[in-house]
């Protein structure tokens, strides 16, 4: 069955709704779980685009028992060599089939063509290719060890697959965060059991398609759509046949799942949430600076874990760069997601949009003075349903001040002064998060000095989303545990033996 037959049934039958259905991917096929179906929602228009299927208890006990069926079958057999062959193979799948992923994501996000068109699906399709060319390129270790007889004997390392990983994959990048994962897990030989977010599975889904085209084997690639609590978020990151689990989201959700992969000693890797700030330097280059923190801090709507919400001008500049990036938070266009001048898009959903617009009022409340936005654009009747905000900057809170403290994935910033590098360095460190920062300035010794005293796992200088796919990526503090990325993902996914011959 595949993910559009029920739609399909639908129509010939005389249903008076064409709705796409998203379902479940098990074993190579498209089912309908045992759960109820849900409606999944544009957040650019605020109406109905699909139903989804979700998955029960026995449809996640059944994923897994497919994966474990293939990873001791067909696909625990292939070479490294066939294995990668097959990635590429996906890769050129999602390229070919580039469109449909497109149109799959937008519907689910809102978000601009223009943006999800050079970073959602091409990046997401590049991920299979660039963790197989690194899988056959990766070294292990080798020592010769002296015995007491004189004969000596060699010890090697040996990489192996981890088995089963639950992949569960975050709302904001659909496609591209969920492949980050999967690529790597595949091209190391696991099987995987995917839970997108109920939000949007669209692509996720349609990914099987591609895998069953291309030939990679039933039960290496299984997606199962639900929620959290008592669905089959919990029902996977329960199950005792995984190996290890991944995820992407906000930090409660990690804790939670920290608590569940703790039995059974489940290896995870946990990218969590964040409150980014940006140092803005006096030496910094003017153009530069403001460019990069319009991005870190508007794109994607602000929805990006990466993304700045902490703002720490040094005084000499600070009132330039303050009307600098109003004027640029001012320009920005929001609309329909095909409209060629469209460069910001809605919030996920209608309850994401009551969150961000919660902090906009507390944070009048706590009494910023609100330098642009704070409210809800009007677009006309074919958008004012959707999850809109406007782009909104603050400055005049205290460092203590819940907004300035506590993550809100939407497109705002707080801007504040500072006089002196080690009261910038005090203030960006002091948050529970540790995720990014960027740093702008001109003066290399300040950089890597700076640089070196962020509690962080990524720091960018004069740059902003700057990623090169071989270096690590995770967080600090409670922004996450773990590494992925380069060698770092391979770790994760793979066993390292040491095998020990005595000569």
């Amino acid at each position: 069955m595949s993910n559009t037959t029920i739609a399909q049934e639908n129509q010939e039958m005389g249903s008076s709704e064409d709705i796409k259905q998203v379902l479940n991917f098990i074993d190579g096929e498209y089912v309908v779980g045992g759960g109820k179906m849900f409606a999944n929602i544009n957040p650019a228009t605020g109406e109905q685009s699909s139903m989804v299927s979700e998955a029960g208890k026995e449809d996640v006990d059944r994923a897994v028992k497919s994966a474990r069926a293939a990873l001791k079958g067909p696909w625990g057999k292939l070479t490294v060599a066939e294995r990668c062959e097959l990635l590429y193979k996906v890769a050129d799948g999602i390229n070919a089939r580039f469109d449909e992923f497109l149109a799959a994501e937008i519907a689910d996000t809102g978000k601009p063509k223009s943006l999800a068109s050079h970073i959602d699906i091409p990046r997401g399709a590049a991920n299979f290719k660039v963790f197989a060319d690194m899988i056959k390129n990766v070294p292990t270790e080798s020592f010769f060890l002296e015995t007491p007889d004189g004969e000596g004997a060699v010890n090697y390392g040996v990489r192996t697959e981890k088995g089963i990983v639950a992949v569960i994959s975050p709302w904001n990048l659909p496609l591209l965060l969920m492949t980050w994962k999967v690529g790597p897990a595949l091209a190391c030989g696991n099987t995987v059991v995917v839970k997108p977010s109920e939000e949007t599975p669209s692509t996720t889904a349609l990914l099987g398609e591609v895998m069953n085209d291309v030939g990679v084997p039933p039960g290496v690639f299984n997606v199962i759509h639900g929620f959290g609590p008592g669905s089959a978020g919990e029902f996977l990151t329960e199950h005792p046949g995984v190996d290890a689990i991944t995820f992407t989201g906000e930090t409660g959700t990690g804790e939670a799942i920290m608590q569940k992969a703790s039995v059974g000693m489940r290896d995870i890797s946990l990218e969590l949430g964040g409150k980014n700030p940006a140092l803005v330097f006096a030496d910094c280059d003017m153009d530069k600076a403001i460019e990069g923190t319009l991005r870190s801090a508007f794109a994607n709507c602000g929805q990006v874990c990466l993304g700045t919400e902490r703002v720490y001008v040094e005084r000499p500049i600070f009132d330039e760069f303050v009307a600098r990036l109003k004027e640029g938070a001012e320009n920005l266009v929001a609309g329909a997601p095909y409209d060629a001048d469209t460069n910001l898009g809605p919030l996920v959903s209608e309850e994401h949009k009551e969150k961000v617009l919660g902090y906009f009022k507390l944070a009048v409340e706590e009494g910023a003075t609100v330098v642009t936005g704070g409210g809800v654009p009007e677009l006309g009747d074919a958008l004012n349903g959707g999850s809109w905000v406007q782009p909104t900057i603050w400055t005049g809170l205290s460092e203590d001040s819940r907004v300035v403290n506590e993550e809100i994935f939407g497109p705002c910033c707080h801007i504040q002064p500072f006089d002196t590098e080690d009261q910038a360095i005090e203030w960006a460190n002091d948050t529970e998060y540790g995720l990014a920062c960027s740093i702008w300035t001109e003066n290399s010794s300040r950089s890597h000095r700076v640089a070196r005293q962020i509690e962080a796992g990524l720091i960018w200088v004069n740059s902003w989303f700057l990623r090169d796919l071989r270096t690590a990526f995770g967080g600090a503090k409670q922004s996450g545990i773990g590494r992925e990325g380069g060698i770092h993902s391979l770790e994760f996914y793979t066993e390292l033996k040491n095998v020990c011959v005595k000569l």
